[in-house]
């Protein structure tokens, strides 16, 4: 009985001690990752609360007004554009892993199969948006006025040979209409989470080289937090690395 009770008072007291740090990411393959080093970071008196978002919207509204301490499940250039368009101060504290962007069809096998007229949708974020124009250039399947600039719109297309019709939505609704449309422009997190294998089924896909590392967010005011510097030493350890390697074979791909 003794000793029940001195287990149950330490961890009572480990409760009291463990400072909660709250983050915010979708679902595949961010939240998975949080959730592996969840058990590294309570040995640290750090209790990991992961909020999981299906959108690229509300993570970065929260972590701004101080509603959620960090979030996981962007690149660079969208934190950019973001602070630029909303006026908000947020930073990268770490690099952890990349996700491939890849274009994807129901209906064929190669992109010279597409016929004219195809109907190809990409994402409505300037910044992904814009990627996925870069990726379509770099294949081959249309001109950009300038093949570097990572906000590249439809209206910078120079040369569209099969007259390709774009469609722009949420990046989060694209797979959902992948058999209703000819080629999708889909983010890894999303294709994992609709059961796609970007090595096998993804038709054209980012290499290596790509910018668009994913990284963990917070406010320039919380960027030196303990909690923070932990969780930044947390995933960047073999064990993580391995972790994705093994997990996500390749879709996903570490960054440190």
């Amino acid at each position: 009985m003794k000793k029940l009770l001195a287990v149950v008072a330490a961890v009572a007291a480990f409760s009291a001690q463990a400072e909660t740090l709250t983050v915010a990411a979708t679902p595949v393959p961010h939240a998975e990752i949080l959730e592996f080093v969840k058990p590294a970071l309570a040995k640290e008196g750090v209790e990991l609360k992961v909020k999981v978002f299906t959108d690229y919207i509300q993570p970065n509204v929260q972590v701004a007004e101080k509603r959620l301490d960090a979030n996981f499940f962007q690149h660079q250039p969208y934190l950019d554009e973001f602070n630029k368009a909303k006026g908000t101060d947020l930073v990268s504290v770490a690099g952890v892993h990349l996700e491939p962007l890849g274009a994807y069809s129901s209906k064929y096998k190669k992109l010279d199969e597409l016929p004219s007229t195809a109907t190809v949708v990409i994402p409505n974020d300037a910044t992904n948006g814009g990627r996925a124009l870069l990726l379509l250039d770099k294949a081959g399947v249309i001109k950009l006025k300038d093949n570097k600039n990572i906000l590249s719109t439809v209206k910078d297309i120079t040369e569209n040979s099969k007259n390709l019709k774009f469609r722009e939505l949420e990046a989060a609704t694209i797979p959902r209409v992948l058999t209703q449309v000819d080629l999708a422009l889909i983010n890894t997190n999303y294709a994992l989470e609709a059961k796609l294998n970007p090595e096998k089924d993804a038709l054209v896909i980012e290499g290596s080289d790509s910018p668009y590392v994913n990284i963990l967010v917070t406010r320039e005011d919380n960027k030196d937090a303990d909690a923070v510097k932990k969780l930044v030493t947390a995933l960047h350890t073999p064990e993580v690395k391995k972790f994705i390697e093994e997990k996500y074979k390749g879709a996903v791909k570490p960054a440190f």
